[in-house]
């Protein structure tokens, strides 16, 4: 196993479970635990742990794995939302797309849409996610629009004040929201209160807006709300999501499309 994905592997488990000692992960990962203290040692260097006695816990009460560390989790769910909410996209729309891994997968769906590949422009994008920024850029037929902003190393969000000047003057056909939480009563949500305030100016210049998350983030609760489940048109979701979920979705007027 490579560092990297020993690495996630720890982190994930961490997430999981709050705690890990070293010699339950060298167990779990079939590694030695000099191997895991070292891991654990390194990881905490980069502020992504705390480390314990003979041990780690996650770093603060709300904790964010980092989104090169996210993009194998759920990954089939993810490409599967991605895929639907690209064929909510009609040619020569405005899109705005917030950062994360579900929303980067939506990114590459419609890079290889085929009705996307000619236009002046077949598609404009607006983000603030560096990542799907550079996937994009290498698409003549896309005219891409970065915000401005402070680059946030968790998730390659650009976030702060600096946005929104050019979010003020523009206006969007769809806006595609990642979140990490979305609940009818408590709206769809993200941990850091500066990336949930870019994203709710997306959904301000929108005309309709597309939550796409996998069944675990729904009904959940996270600390920055983005917006209310009122000014969602769609969720878009996976198959394992509850009737009861569905229902009161909507209910508050949210049409669920599960893939």
């Amino acid at each position: 196993m490579s560092r990297d994905a020993r690495w996630k592997a720890l982190l994930e488990l961490l997430v999981e479970r709050g705690r890990l000692e070293v010699e339950e992960a060298a167990a779990e990962l079939e590694v030695s635990a000099a191997t895991i203290r070292r891991d654990f040692d390194q990881l905490a260097e980069q502020q992504m742990l705390v480390r314990t006695r003979g041990g780690a816990v996650v770093h603060g009460v709300s904790y964010e794995l980092p989104l090169r560390y996210k993009t194998a989790r759920r990954a089939s769910e993810k490409q599967r939302i991605a895929k639907a909410v690209a064929e909510l996209v009609a040619p020569g729309e405005a899109v705005g797309l917030t950062g994360g891994t579900t929303t980067t997968e939506v990114a590459r769906a419609l890079a290889v849409r085929g009705d996307l590949s000619t236009g002046s422009p077949a598609l404009t994008v607006v983000t603030n996610a560096l990542n799907i920024a550079n996937e994009l850029a290498v698409r003549p037929q896309f005219k891409i629009v970065v915000t401005g902003g402070v680059a946030r190393p968790q998730s390659y969000e650009l976030i702060g004040p600096l946005a929104d000047g050019v979010l003020g003057q523009i206006t969007l056909d769809v806006a595609v929201l990642g979140v990490v939480a979305f609940d009818v009563t408590h709206g769809a949500a993200a941990h850091d209160e500066a990336e949930a305030a870019i994203n709710r100016l997306l959904c301000e210049r929108a005309e309709r807006v597309v939550v796409a998350a996998d069944s675990s983030k729904l009904g959940q609760r996270a600390f920055a709300r983005i917006c209310g489940a009122e000014l969602v048109d769609t969720l878009v979701t996976d198959t394992a999501v509850g009737q009861e979920t569905v229902r009161r979705f909507e209910e508050a007027g949210v049409r669920v499309l599960a893939v």
